[in-house]
């Protein structure tokens, strides 16, 4: 593609000399501009492809796939009908409800969700993140809540609580909160900050009663083998024109998941107008370096070289820049998206800052992953940016008259 004397123009142009101060200014900026620029690109992308893969893998290690409430309020007919439809997924039944936790003069209010013991000791994603307890104490009369939760409340496994219901009871002075005392069986870090302070789990055979609700209150949890075909799954149980209420994992985050595709959306535009403005430093280089050459051009094509290749060598000079600082900026770019965590605690002790607040992101940590298709796109793209970038200066050359040259030179 690029002949040797091309190549040669190339390499002697990208070393200017001393008199030339002003254009080696300018290549080291557009150098750092698309290296930064691609760098950055590539680190924010990560931050918020893995900041979208945890939640959803904590959303979904937490929430059934599909909810579904009979509107009959006949929960084993429902069971009978689904199962009867479909073989290849999961049904639990379980109650969700709202209290308040109290322990000595604290208090918090709290999601409270009734679940039987044998399908919480057969939730892969509670066993692995329990921290203190087991999951054999979980029976009558116990609980299991959050680090967070027992941080606020100051309780160890054990410990005795009391919990408030929504559901009222008739006294002699009236209406009052039901409420009844549990045991701490175990304590879980999901690493969602919001689960860890804010959920609990009860025994099913004590939520129905503590919450004065039957069996038909119950509602249906489907778990997919698959939690990302849930729409298709939805459309053909509403196509059972069942008494269903139904919504997905999906339907209960669009708001927030959409909001996410936007930002990272918005983020790529805005990072990559980074990367043009560097190229603008290649444009105006190369065409101060092509002014400052008028006399060695004209001499190139006095020699016999022809337009094309002079184009070519200039155009090399200008596209050699973007491709190295490309190059420069993917490396470092996702090496510094695989060691974020460890970046971030280290900035975080040395210079006493809280840069990723859990109460905040919600996570506990901060994520990354890194997408090869996502540092594809941009690696090309920045190649395409600066390639257009080097090509309009280089075609100057083709317009410049070699006597008039000569003649003011």
């Amino acid at each position: 593609m690029f002949n040797k004397a091309e190549r040669v123009i190339s390499a002697r142009n990208l070393r200017p000399k001393k008199k030339e101060g002003f254009l080696k200014v300018i290549s080291i900026f557009s150098f750092l501009g698309i290296m930064l620029g691609v760098a950055i690109l590539i680190i924010v992308m990560s931050v918020m492809n893995g900041f979208r893969t945890d939640l959803t893998n904590k959303i979904l290690g937490f929430n059934p796939h599909i909810i579904i409430k009979p509107y009959n309020g006949n929960i084993k007919n429902s069971y009978k009908i689904l199962k009867n439809k479909f073989s290849d997924f999961e049904i639990k039944t379980s109650f969700s409800g709202e209290g308040v936790i109290i322990k000595n003069d604290l208090a918090k209010g709290v999601m409270v969700k009734g679940v039987r013991s044998k399908e919480v000791k057969e939730n892969n994603f509670l066993k692995k993140n329990i921290i203190k307890g087991n999951f054999k104490n979980f029976s009558g009369g116990s609980i299991i809540l959050g680090k967070e939760l027992a941080s606020i409340l100051e309780i160890e496994i054990g410990d005795k609580l009391n919990l408030m219901s929504t559901a009222f009871i008739s006294t002699p002075l009236g209406g009052l909160p039901k409420q009844e005392v549990f045991k701490l069986a175990a304590i879980f870090e999901s690493g969602f900050y919001e689960f860890d302070q804010n959920f609990i789990f009860l025994n099913l055979n004590d939520a129905l009663p503590f919450f004065n609700k039957t069996e038909d209150d119950l509602s249906l949890e489907i778990y997919l083998k698959d939690p990302f075909q849930v729409d298709f799954y939805k459309d053909q149980i509403n196509k059972m024109n069942e008494p269903f209420s139904i919504y997905s994992w999906s339907d209960l985050n669009k708001s927030f998941f959409s909001a996410l595709k936007v930002e990272r959306n918005v983020m790529f535009i805005i990072l990559t107008l980074i990367i043009i403005v560097a190229a603008f430093n290649i444009i105006s280089g190369l065409t101060i370096l092509i002014k400052n050459k008028t006399k060695e051009i004209a001499i190139l094509k006095t020699l016999g070289l022809s337009n094309n290749s002079i184009t070519k060598s200039f155009f090399l000079t200008g596209f050699t820049i973007g491709v190295l600082a490309t190059i420069t900026g993917v490396i470092v770019g996702t090496v510094f998206s695989y060691y974020i965590e460890e970046i971030r605690y280290f900035v975080s002790t040395f210079f006493n800052l809280e840069i990723f607040p859990a109460d905040v992101y919600f996570l506990d940590k901060m994520p990354s992953e890194i997408n090869f298709t996502s540092i594809s796109i941009i690696f090309f793209s920045s190649i395409l940016i600066t390639g257009i970038a080097s090509y309009f200066p280089a075609r100057i050359i083709s317009n410049m008259n070699t006597i008039t040259a000569l003649k003011y030179e």
